[in-house]
C-alpha cells in the first residue's frame, strides 16, 4: 500500500512539474520593425547576458521561463523586453544605421543580408530621411550614388537612376516604384513619389539598374518605400510644427496605438509654401493609415490607406536671360494664365501573409488607386481621371538541394488602370489680366485601358557558406486600348485603336562571395525593358505606330561591399555597364505635341562609391561621416534623329559626376546635427551637346536639441539652413526644348537661394 501511495505521489509531482513547464512556455517571433521581415539567428540573452537561445529561420523562438531578456541581431539596435508566461509575443527590432550592410532586406522577397546581395541595392534609413527637412525628397535621394532627382518645384521633379529616365521631359518614367507592395507606377510606366508624406516613410530600398526580375525588370530599377509601422504594446502621440523661408508652414500629427498583436498608425500632414518664384504657391494635405494584425502564429494581415490632396501653382521653366537676371520670375504665359495642378490621389491595399510551415510561405496583396487632376496650362486645360486595381501574389520557400540551402520565390502581378483625359481651350488671353485660366470649348476626349501582367521567379542557392548564386526570370506582357470619344473631323481624326507589346522575357543572373566575415564581392548580368506610353505611339494623322519597339537593355555590373577597421568603415562600390537599344526619342511637333521614334542605342558606363565612417561612438557622443561619388560616362552609341547624327555625344540631362559628403553628430545631453555638401557636375542640355548647364555646389546644415521633459513627454527642436553659400544653380533642366513665336528656349528651373527651416516636435507616450 505504501509503495502504491509513493508511486501515486511521484506521478502527481511529475505531472504537475510537466504541467508547470508547459504552461510557462513563451513563444514569439522577432521581426524587422519596418518591413516585417523575420530575423533569423537573433540572440536572446537573459539578465546575466548569457545566450539562452537564438531564433530559427522564420524568426520564431521558444522560452521556458519568464523574465527580462535582451534581443541582439547584427545590423539592428539591441532591445530588452520583459516576457511573461503563456505569452505569444512579437518583438520588433529597429535597424542600426551604422551597420546597414548587415540589415536583412526583402527587396527581392527572399530575405537576406544586404552583405550577401548579388546586385546594387541601397538603403535610405529613417535617420537619413531626418538629416534634412521633411518636405523635399530631392536632398534625400540625391545622397544615394547613381540616383539623381532634379526638382524644379515641390511638385515638378524628375528622377533618374543610372541615367535612365533622363530623356523624359516631364516627370519620372522607366523607374518602377512601390509603397508596401502597392505599385505607384501607372500603366504607361510613369511614377510619382514626391506627393507622399516623408513623415509616413520609414525607409527606402533602391535597386539600381535592370536587376529586379521580381518587380517587372524596369530598366532604371525600383524604388521601394516602406511605410512607418506602429509599435506593438505602445501608444503615443507625436506632433510637429515647422516654418521656413518662402512662407513654409507645415504641421504633422502622428498617432500610434499598439497592443500585443495589433498595431495602428495614422499620419496627417498639412504643408503650405508660397514658393521662391512667382506663381509658385504649394498646398498639400496627406492622410496615411497603416495597420498590422498578427492573427495567429501563421497569419498576418496589414492595411494601408494613403490620401493626398494637392494644389500647386506652376512657374515653369525660363530662358537663360531670365534665369540669370530675374530668377524669381515665372514663365510669362504661365504667370498670365496662373497655371496650376489641382489633384486628389489615393491608394488602398490589403496584404495577407500565411506560413504553411517553416519552409513555405504565401504573400498576397490586393490594391486599388485613383487620381483626379485638373491642370490649366497656357496652351490648354487638362482634365484627368485614373483608376487602377490589381493583385500581387507570390510563394516563398526553401529546400535542400545536394545538401545545400535553396531559397526560391515564384509569383505574379496583374495590373489594370483606366485613364480618362480631355483637353479644353484656355481663354485667359480673352479676359482681363489677373483672371487666370478660363475653360473654353473641349478639344479632345480620350479613354485608355492599360493592362500588364508580370510572372516572376527567383532562386538563391548557397553553393557554400561563402558563395551564393541567384537566377531570376520575369515574363511581361503590356497592352493598351485607346478610345477617342471626341467627334472626328478632317482636322481631328479618330485616334481609337489598340497596341500590344510582344511578350518580353527578362532573365537575371547574380553571384556573391564572402571574402571574409565582413567583406563580399558581387556581380550580375540582367535584362530589362521600359514600356512605351500610348501617347508616344500616336502619329500626327491619329494612327497608332505599331512599329515602335520598347527600349530594352542589358546591365552588367561587379561590386564589393562590407566593413573594415572593426566595422568602423562601411563601403559599397560598383562598376557597371548598361547597354540600351531601341532608344525612344520624343520628337516635339508642337507646343503640346510629341511623337515617339526609335533612334538608336545608348551606353551607360558608371562608377558608384559610398563610404560611411564612425569616428567614435560612446554613451556621451557619437560622430560619423559619409562620402559618396558617382561617375557617369553615358553616351549615344548610335543616335540618328531625322538628318541629325548625334552618335558619340554625351547623353542629355545627366551630370558628369556627383559628389556628396557629410558629418553627423549626436550627444547624450541632447545636442545633435549634421552638415552636408553636394557637388553636381555639368550636364548636356541638347542632344547636339551645343549647350551644357553649369556645375554647382550646395551646402546644407541642420542642428537640433532633444530632451525628455518627463517620463512620458519628449521634446525635439531643430533649425536648418540650406544653400548657406547662396549658390546660383539650375535645380532642373528641360532638355531639347524649343522656343515658340520667336521666344528663346526655356531650359532652366532656378534653384532656391539660401533658405531656412525651424520646428518643434513633441512626443507623448501613454
Amino acid at each position: 500500500m505504501q509503495v502504491l501511495l509513493k508511486n501515486i505521489i511521484s506521478f502527481l509531482i511529475f505531472s504537475i512539474t510537466i504541467l508547470c513547464f508547459s504552461q510557462s512556455k513563451i513563444k514569439g517571433k522577432v521581426i524587422d520593425s519596418n518591413n516585417g521581415t523575420p530575423l533569423a539567428i537573433t540572440q536572446i540573452l537573459d539578465i546575466t547576458d548569457k545566450i539562452v537561445t537564438t531564433t530559427s529561420a522564420d524568426g520564431t523562438f521558444e522560452l521556458l521561463k519568464a523574465g527580462m531578456y535582451s534581443f541582439k541581431k547584427q545590423g539592428y539596435i539591441d532591445k530588452r523586453f520583459e516576457l511573461k508566461n503563456n505569452q505569444y509575443i512579437i518583438i520588433q527590432l529597429d535597424i542600426n544605421p551604422s551597420e546597414l550592410n548587415e540589415v536583412i532586406i526583402s527587396t527581392n522577397h527572399i530575405p537576406k543580408k544586404l552583405l550577401r546581395a548579388t546586385t546594387s541595392i541601397n538603403i535610405i534609413s529613417s535617420e537619413d530621411i531626418q538629416r534634412s527637412n521633411n518636405t523635399d525628397f530631392a536632398p534625400i535621394l540625391n545622397r544615394t550614388p547613381g540616383v539623381f532627382m532634379q526638382s524644379g518645384a515641390l511638385n515638378t521633379n524628375r528622377i533618374t537612376v543610372r541615367g535612365i529616365g533622363s530623356r523624359n521631359l516631364f516627370g519620372t518614367s522607366k523607374i518602377r516604384s512601390y509603397f508596401k507592395d502597392i505599385p505607384l507606377t501607372n500603366g504607361s510606366g510613369e511614377t510619382t513619389i514626391e506627393d507622399f508624406e516623408l513623415a509616413s516613410i520609414s525607409r527606402f530600398e533602391i535597386i539600381k539598374g535592370a536587376a529586379s526580375s521580381i518587380y517587372g525588370a524596369g530598366l532604371g530599377g525600383v524604388i521601394n518605400m516602406t511605410p512607418q509601422n506602429a509599435f506593438l504594446n505602445q501608444s503615443d502621440l507625436n506632433s510637429e510644427l515647422s516654418v521656413g523661408s518662402f512662407g513654409l508652414f507645415k504641421g504633422i500629427t502622428n498617432v500610434n496605438h499598439g497592443s500585443a498583436k495589433n498595431s495602428f498608425r495614422a499620419v496627417y500632414s498639412n504643408t503650405h509654401s508660397g514658393g521662391y518664384r512667382e506663381n509658385n504657391q504649394y498646398d498639400r494635405q496627406t492622410f496615411t493609415i497603416n495597420s498590422n494584425h498578427f492573427l495567429s502564429e501563421k497569419d498576418e494581415l496589414s492595411f494601408l490607406v494613403s490620401y493626398v490632396d494637392l494644389k500647386a501653382f506652376i512657374p515653369s521653366s525660363i530662358d537663360e536671360s531670365t534665369y540669370l537676371n530675374t530668377p524669381k520670375s515665372a514663365a510669362f504665359t504661365w504667370k498670365q494664365s496662373q497655371g496650376f495642378e489641382d489633384s486628389k490621389r489615393g491608394i488602398f491595399g490589403i496584404s495577407w501573409n500565411h506560413n504553411y510551415n517553416t519552409n513555405l510561405k504565401q504573400a498576397t496583396s490586393i490594391f486599388a488607386s485613383f487620381r483626379d487632376a485638373y491642370e490649366p496650362r497656357p496652351f490648354n486645360i487638362l482634365e484627368e481621371n485614373t483608376f487602377g486595381f490589381g493583385i500581387r501574389s507570390r510563394f516563398l520557400g526553401n529546400t535542400q538541394v545536394f545538401g545545400k540551402n535553396l531559397n526560391w520565390t515564384i509569383g505574379g502581378e496583374l495590373f489594370r488602370d483606366t485613364y480618362k483625359y480631355g483637353t479644353f481651350e484656355n481663354l485667359y488671353q480673352d479676359f482681363p489680366t489677373g483672371t487666370g485660366s478660363v475653360e473654353g470649348e473641349q478639344l479632345s476626349n480620350f479613354k485608355e485601358k492599360r493592362n500588364y501582367y508580370n510572372v516572376f521567379s527567383e532562386i538563391d542557392y548557397k553553393f557554400s557558406e561563402k558563395t551564393t548564386g541567384s537566377i531570376g526570370l520575369n515574363l511581361n506582357e503590356t497592352s493598351y486600348i485607346l478610345k477617342d470619344r471626341f467627334q472626328a473631323s478632317s482636322t481631328n481624326p479618330d485616334q481609337s485603336g489598340s497596341f500590344k507589346f510582344k511578350t518580353i522575357l527578362s532573365p537575371k543572373f547574380g553571384l556573391s562571395h564572402l571574402f571574409s566575415e565582413n567583406i563580399s564581392i558581387f556581380s550580375s548580368i540582367s535584362h530589362g525593358f521600359s514600356p512605351i506610353s500610348l501617347q508616344e505611339t500616336l502619329l500626327p494623322d491619329g494612327q497608332i505606330n505599331t512599329n515602335l519597339k520598347p527600349e530594352t537593355g542589358w546591365n552588367f555590373e561587379v561590386g564589393t561591399r562590407g566593413s573594415v577597421l572593426n566595422n568602423l568603415l562601411q563601403f559599397n562600390v560598383a562598376i557597371y555597364r548598361l547597354d540600351i537599344k531601341n532608344l525612344l526619342v520624343s520628337r516635339r511637333t508642337a507646343q503640346d505635341e510629341f511623337i515617339g521614334i526609335n533612334a538608336g542605342r545608348t551606353q551607360h558606363d558608371g562608377l558608384e562609391i559610398a563610404l560611411n565612417y564612425r569616428w567614435f561612438e560612446n554613451k556621451n557622443l557619437s560622430l560619423s561621416s559619409f562620402v559618396n561619388y558617382t561617375l557617369n560616362n553615358f553616351i549615344f552609341k548610335e543616335f540618328i534623329d531625322d538628318t541629325n547624327n548625334f552618335s558619340g555625344n554625351d547623353l542629355t540631362g545627366v551630370p558628369s559626376d556627383i559628389f556628396n559628403a557629410g558629418i553627423d553628430f549626436d550627444s547624450a545631453f541632447g545636442l545633435y546635427g549634421n552638415i552636408n555638401f553636394q557637388y553636381v557636375g555639368r550636364m548636356p542640355i541638347t542632344d547636339a551637346n551645343s549647350l551644357y548647364s553649369d556645375s554647382y555646389k550646395l551646402t546644407n546644415i541642420k542642428i537640433g536639441y532633444k530632451t525628455n521633459l518627463n517620463k512620458k513627454l519628449k521634446l525635439n527642436t531643430f533649425l536648418g539652413v540650406n544653400n548657406i553659400f547662396e549658390e546660383v544653380y539650375a535645380s532642373q533642366i528641360l532638355i531639347n526644348t524649343s522656343g515658340f513665336g520667336g521666344s528663346a528656349p526655356r531650359y532652366y528651373y532656378p534653384g532656391n537661394p539660401i533658405n531656412y527651416f525651424t520646428g518643434i516636435n513633441l512626443n507623448y507616450v501613454f
